[in-house]
């Protein structure tokens, strides 16, 4: 079934992909497959069916929709394992099988297997993954696909934003990865970014003056600045500077990005990082909030005043969590003016932690608690970068089990 699928997919579109699921699967016995895809917000779980020129449209007897919260496919969304559905007569059970990406989480698989049959439900399991990778390599390229995943328009900044973006998850056997971001489809300066060198993880948190498109556009450069400067070999500070030259010399808006650019040495669990007037990361261990991590900062990036900032480096231990963050996470406000604040931020992220929500499903309830503490409305752009040390040793299994646990 999987080979057959893969030789399939190279001259597949999005549009097709269902049906060729649905067929190969029937083939094994794996029956009644839909895909499901998550939207942008993580709210909702749509349909993909590959009918007519939007991949959502005419589900036929099919439910086009499920709610993240209170279903049973969102119940296999929000804990990343398989969620048993309806019992047929004859036997027959429906299974809600995650859609993930390594650690990505894109969707749900809803799949008819016989009673008790072990074997189809492994066969479910990689049918899953193997539908993650099609989705993630056609989807880029697919309107209809980009149709289906968002509930309301898009703005310009937000879709430049969201086209620079990496996956908001990634785990192997050492490090956790996980980001989130609001407002999805009005986003202005806010963005992240993270790449693995060899044995070192490079992390950046950008926050661009203003919250339009030329605030989106000034962080795009900051942002294609700091990859340049790292893919040649260059240092934190010496990163930094590149930014900031990029920054004075091609964006005539008077615009600035604050920041932090940080390095961590996955055998040794050494960080280092550099502050260009951002808030301070917080390390969270062993479900305590231990310390800010406070260190001279630059002035912001693009400012042309010259204040370099310190180099500082932080031993982290194996199981350590660090929040890298943008102010309209502490500063989002309620209809009383009350601001979120630090503190209630990590001790959401501790709560969670102690109730063994995965990561993904962390900051996306947090995020939502933000919305939710704003009145569903933000007047800044907040996102949220967690990295979860595990330590110098591990095997994948491990991996996907911290990322589920802890």
């Amino acid at each position: 079934m999987l080979r057959e699928l893969v030789a399939a997919s190279h001259l597949m579109s999005m549009e097709q992909l269902p049906g060729a699921v649905a067929r190969h699967a029937a083939d094994s016995g794996l029956h009644d497959v839909l895909i499901y895809a998550s939207d942008v917000q993580q709210t909702v779980l749509r349909l993909l069916t590959g009918r007519g020129h939007d991949a959502g449209q005419d589900p036929g007897d099919e439910t086009p929709e499920y709610k993240v919260e209170g279903t049973l496919p969102g119940r296999a969304f929000r804990t990343m394992r398989p969620v048993k559905g309806q019992v047929s007569d004859d036997g027959r059970c429906q299974w809600w099988m995650p859609i993930l990406d390594g650690a990505e989480r894109i969707g749900v698989l809803r799949v008819t297997v016989g009673r008790d049959d072990e074997q189809a439900l492994d066969d479910a399991e990689y049918l899953a993954g193997l539908v993650a990778l099609l989705v993630v390599s056609k989807g880029p390229y697919s309107d209809s696909y980009s149709r289906l995943i968002r509930t309301r328009p898009m703005t310009v900044s937000a879709e430049i934003q969201w086209r620079l973006l990496p996956p908001m998850t990634f785990a192997n056997d050492q490090v956790v990865i996980g980001a989130a971001l609001e407002p999805a489809y009005q986003l202005g300066g806010d963005t992240f970014d993270y790449a693995l060198a060899g044995e070192t993880v490079h992390l950046g948190v950008f926050d661009a003056m203003g919250h339009d498109t030329t605030a989106g556009l000034t962080s795009a450069l900051a942002i294609a600045a700091w990859r340049s400067s790292r893919l040649r070999g260059a240092g934190i500070l010496e990163t930094g500077q590149a930014i900031e030259e990029e920054l004075v010399r091609h964006d005539g808006s008077g615009r600035f990005v604050t920041a932090v650019l940080a390095e961590l040495d996955l055998r040794s669990g050494a960080l280092s990082w550099a502050s260009y007037g951002h808030p301070e990361p917080a390390v969270i261990r062993g479900g305590r909030w231990v310390t800010t991590l406070d260190c001279r900062p630059g002035a912001p990036l693009g400012t042309d005043l010259g204040v370099v900032p310190k180099l500082c480096t932080e031993q982290l231990q194996p199981g350590d969590r660090v929040l890298f963050y943008t102010d309209g996470i502490v500063e989002a406000r309620d209809p009383q003016k009350r601001e979120f604040g630090l503190h209630r931020f990590v001790d959401f992220i501790i709560r969670h932690e102690q109730d063994g929500m995965p990561v993904p499903e962390t900051l996306r309830r947090l995020i939502h608690s933000i919305l939710d503490h704003h009145a569903g409305h933000l007047d800044d752009d907040a996102t949220v970068l967690l990295v979860e040390w595990n330590g110098p040793l591990g095997t994948g299994e491990d991996a996907m089990d911290a990322l589920r646990q802890t």
